[in-house]
């Protein structure tokens, strides 16, 4: 008789799935519940003793759950895909958090008619504030989809939306917080050279922008309504505005989302030229990294 599976296995503990299930313990999963698989033994040994979770080779892990949540690079995923395919259980769930590839290119480097899950997440994760994104493959029931949606909840907010838009949703949610962080990095900067000290400016800038996305989240005005409010005609809120629609801050904010649009797309083509060339040249399971 087979082992009761665990409830997860995180194929590629990194930063994204670190992030994972330590939301999940903090939302009162036990370790036992969860495996994980790392490149390094050291950081093997390192998430054992933070976090009590066992740490196991690919096929191991991917052999013991019943839902493989698969966080390794884009670029590395048909590789490990391979790896771990024969070793899942009937009926496993897998869902992928590797950006921009698509799900029948995961699905086709599994087993015939496995659910697949397609996820988009964000670093504020980390903090449970995440946003993440699900779309569902073409053999996936839209509870199973729920599943991995409830899972992520662990971590913030989740919303389900059709594979189309994902490549969409990289450019918005995906690469945000970076666009965030650059505008508060150049607060800071600008705050520095206006006369203020570093860690003023630094303290000023990041309440400013975390404060600003809890009016807009909580309020729920439209952003324009709240930048209207602190805009007085002639102010020095106007004499700002002006400088930045001088310098097509909104056109270059586009530009910078199509610019990750077209990444994102470029990935997956990428992803499935690959396949189609392991398909061509390889039985599935070869020459997968460990």
């Amino acid at each position: 008789m087979s082992q009761r599976p665990v409830r997860l296995a995180i194929i590629g503990a990194g930063v994204m799935g670190e992030t994972v299930f330590s939301g999940l313990l903090r939302a009162g999963w036990d370790a036992a519940d969860i495996v994980a698989t790392v490149r390094r033994p050291e950081r093997g040994d390192e998430l054992a003793q933070r976090y009590g979770i066992r740490v196991l080779g690919n096929t191991e892990a991917a052999a013991a759950a019943a839902t493989v949540l698969v966080a390794v690079k884009p670029q590395d995923i048909t590789a490990v895909l391979d790896q771990i395919g024969p070793a899942l259980r009937p009926g496993a769930l897998v869902a992928s958090l590797a950006a921009g590839v698509a799900t029948d290119v995961i699905e086709a480097h599994l087993p015939s008619g496995t659910p697949v899950v397609r996820v988009m997440p964000n670093t504020p994760a980390q903090v449970d504030e995440g946003m993440a994104t699900l779309s569902g493959g073409k053999h996936t029931e839209s509870d199973q989809v729920e599943q991995v949606a409830k899972l992520l909840s662990a971590t913030g907010e989740v919303v389900i939306v059709p594979e189309k838009y994902q490549d969409a949703v990289t450019a918005i949610s995906g690469t945000g917080p970076a666009y965030l962080f650059l505008v508060v990095e150049a607060m800071i900067e600008a705050g520095v050279h206006l006369g203020l000290p570093r860690h003023t400016a630094t303290e000023l800038a990041v309440q400013t922008m975390y404060g600003s996305a809890k009016l807009l989240k909580e309020t729920g005005d439209h952003p324009t309504v709240l930048r209207e409010r602190v805009t007085s005609p002639g102010g020095t809120t106007a004499a700002a505005i002006r400088v930045l629609e001088d310098h097509k801050v909104r056109a270059a904010f586009l530009g910078a989302m199509e610019a990750a649009r077209d990444r994102s797309r470029a990935l997956a083509e990428a992803a499935r030229d690959e396949a189609g060339q392991n398909g061509a040249d390889e039985a599935p399971g070869r020459n997968a990294p460990a």
